[in-house]
């Protein structure tokens, strides 16, 4: 079974429906042919940042990119230090 897949619209038009005209989550859920748990996570999103809401398959929120280039990074420089320390364990070996 392939999974359902919604467009921004339908699920803003959901929340609407929700908030703005007082039906009831469970009733809206079996109107629009969906699982309450999923309207109840669509009714949450949008309350913390309204703008970035919803923001469509394969993009991320902002707060998510910076993250994820931010691991990039630290995993750029734990390989730069673990070199690092097998050079200056290397050479100290010679030293001795």
């Amino acid at each position: 079974m392939e999974r359902r897949k919604f467009s921004r619209e339908f699920k803003l038009e959901a929340v609407k429906l929700v908030r703005e005209r007082g039906v009831a989550v469970a009733q809206a859920a079996r109107d629009l042919d969906l699982h309450v748990n999923v309207l109840r996570k669509w009714v949450r999103e949008p309350s913390a940042d309204p703008q970035q809401a919803f923001p469509g398959h394969g993009q991320m929120k902002p707060e998510q990119l910076e993250i994820e280039k931010l691991r990039r990074e630290l995993a750029k420089l734990k390989a730069e230090r673990d070199i690092l320390k097998k050079a200056a364990a290397y050479f100290a070996r010679d030293s001795i």
